[in-house]
């Protein structure tokens, strides 16, 4: 796919002026809010004391990486003293900003040593606050930020290291909103130096395809899942067509180190083809961005796809119900979360990374994991022009101009949607039908799925789809399977008993509800598939949308215990494949559930063999 960079961007989002939550997903921004995400500026010190601040904590990616979720969450709540807290982050921040731009809590003599990640993420993030707040003093900040930026990198007082030097696209996000308010050329010759100073990351392609338990910046999975965008944000500003370089990316990453939730293991780099392996909390809320980014810039239906499949699975399942707690890595078949002693089965991350709590192995994913819920709302509906794109079946309200959108439905947990409609205007509506939907109908009358417009008078209209979605049997590497109904994966789920640890390490205190938990499984685990023959029951949504004792929908499935052992040396990893197919009891009717809803789980199992 070639696309002349004039013509680039397909779509649009809306700002958190005009998109609300409800239903189930409003229930879920309000957990978060109630969660470590609206509490941790109070119980954490690398937030609270940030140097940022004027404290003397961290200063550098946590507090720009929690703001860059904690803002939208406010402003979609529509919660003031949420949004009394971010203005009080912002405007200490631009308070510190030197005279000369350099935005980043660090003093002249170690700008050279300081890794200017940060820079390209306050930056961003700035931008996300201008969007939800309209706040005149932002364009001038990163304005300021981003010259002296240029400055100094064009003059060679400061290079991309490190982190900045893998992340360089990340900067694009608020050099496009730059270019388009002020039309200089700086701003394209600094978009110019930070791809030239910036990793290639097409020389990195034959260290995916064979992953080594060894840290590097070019295997790092959070890494991978920010560059898949690099190509769409980068393009226009530089000149350049797009040729869709994240498919072909992805399509590799896929290959070598895929999961059954359109993610990537990485624990915390690259670790194979495993379902033992773990994929860190922080590359499924980068990879979801970098989806919903691919889709505005593209139009093409795959990658809203695929941000479903991660948004409605992996995100809730390294989540505690509460969001008080969370894991640095998740395991798509993960029989227990207990500390590993000395040694650990992970690429590169401690004993502890797969526990829930505070901050398990590093903090990265406790400050940012907040973006994941808030910028997935914001992804519910975009436009081009005067034309409305229903991006994902959300539960929102859309307030734009002379139209008024209220979307009801339990997608995806029940294939239904209900549209309300007030406009002062004639308009077309896209509404993107998944392309796994089955027997479309709109209004009762048949329809297509995928990209399917519909014009919208004056007046009042009411539009109701429904639509079936099959359950497969998907099949996984190494002769194991999975179960899909639409966006939904299915696990089975494992019984366990939680054990609370409250300490205090290094200043930092874990009390509950933010302490850490180890969960012991109580509950048989070792089955296999005995039959194809699935039936799924839609239970309805609770207050908790993913929870565990009562899901909203679940599938009961034919299953027979089979000869599967654990890893070796590891008593609380299950092997990647059994040891044998064959059955070892009767048939059983299992009950699974959302994978998202379960928080130990077998997810790839074989099928018995005959």
């Amino acid at each position: 796919m070639k696309r002349h960079r004039e013509t680039m961007k397909r779509y649009d989002f809306y700002t958190t002026k005009e998109i609300r939550p409800q239903g189930w997903l409003y229930r879920q921004l309000r957990l978060q809010a109630q969660g470590l995400s609206g509490n941790l500026h109070k119980v954490w010190p690398d937030i609270r004391d940030s140097a940022w601040i004027g404290g003397k904590r961290e200063g550098w990616e946590r507090v720009p990486y929690w703001l860059d979720g904690f803002i939208p969450m406010a402003y979609l709540l529509q919660d003031e003293a949420l949004i009394a807290d971010a203005k009080r982050y912002v405007d200490a921040i631009l308070s510190k900003q030197a005279s000369d731009g350099w935005i980043c809590p660090c003093p002249p003599h170690k700008r050279a040593h300081y890794d200017t990640w940060a820079i390209q993420l306050i930056t961003k993030t700035l931008k996300v606050y201008y969007d939800c707040s309209g706040d005149e003093r932002i364009p001038d900040a990163i304005y300021k930020a981003l010259r002296n930026y240029y400055d100094m990198l064009q003059s060679g007082k400061i290079h991309l290291f490190n982190w900045g030097k893998f992340r360089w696209f990340e900067t694009f996000v608020a050099l496009d909103f730059l270019y388009d308010k002020y039309r200089e050329n700086w701003i394209k010759d600094l978009g110019v130096i930070l791809k030239k100073q910036g990793f290639d990351y097409d020389d990195a392609i034959a260290l995916w395809k064979k992953p080594k338990h060894v840290w590097r910046y070019k295997t790092h999975v959070v890494n991978l899942a920010m560059m898949l965008k690099s190509e769409a944000v980068s393009c226009d500003l530089l000149g350049e067509e797009y040729t869709d370089l994240a498919e072909k990316y992805r399509s590799i990453l896929d290959r070598y180190n895929g999961t059954a939730f359109q993610g990537f293991t990485g624990d915390e780099c690259l670790s194979g083809i495993s379902p033992v392996q773990g994929t860190e909390l922080c590359s499924v809320v980068e990879l979801m961005y970098s989806y919903e980014l691919l889709y505005a810039y593209t139009g093409d239906a795959k990658w809203a796809e695929r941000l479903e499949v991660l948004a409605f699975n992996a995100l809730p399942a390294t989540i505690s119900e509460d969001m008080w707690t969370h894991q640095y890595d998740q395991m798509s078949n993960q029989i227990a979360c207990q500390k590993f002693f000395v040694i650990a089965p992970f690429s590169t991350n401690g004993p502890s990374a797969h526990l829930f709590g505070l901050e398990p192995h590093f903090g990265c994913c406790t400050s940012n994991f907040s973006q994941g819920f808030p910028k997935l709302a914001l992804s519910a509906f975009m436009h081009r022009g005067d034309t409305i794109v229903n991006s994902i079946l959300l539960p929102t309200r859309l307030q734009t101009g002379d139209v008024s959108i209220s979307l009801e439905t339990d997608y995806p947990f029940e294939n239904a949607a209900h549209y309300s409609i007030e406009a002062q205007k004639d308009f077309d509506l896209i509404i993107r039908i998944p392309t796994f939907a089955q027997s479309c109908r709109l209004n009762g009358q048949s329809v297509p799925a995928g990209d399917y417009t519909v014009h919208i008078g004056k007046g009042a209209t009411s539009l109701s789809l429904t639509f079936d979605t099959a359950i497969d049997l998907v099949e996984r590497p190494n002769d194991m399977y999975c179960v899909q109904k639409g966006s939904l994966l299915f696990a089975l789920p494992i019984a366990y008993q939680k054990k609370m640890h409250e300490y205090t390490r290094r200043g930092v205190e874990r009390k509950y509800p933010y302490c850490d938990y180890e969960l012991i499984p109580q509950s048989d685990w070792n089955y296999a598939f005995a039959s194809d023959a699935f039936e799924a029951t839609y239970h309805g949504v609770s207050d908790v949308p993913f929870a565990e004792n009562t899901p909203p929908v679940s599938i009961t499935a034919t299953m027979q215990k089979i000869d599967w052992e654990r890893r070796f040396m590891f008593k609380t990893v299950c092997a990647k494949v059994p040891k044998s197919n064959a059955p070892i009891a009767d048939e059983e009717h299992v009950v699974l559930v959302p994978y998202g809803c379960a928080k130990l789980r077998m997810t790839e199992m074989p099928k018995v063999a005959k």
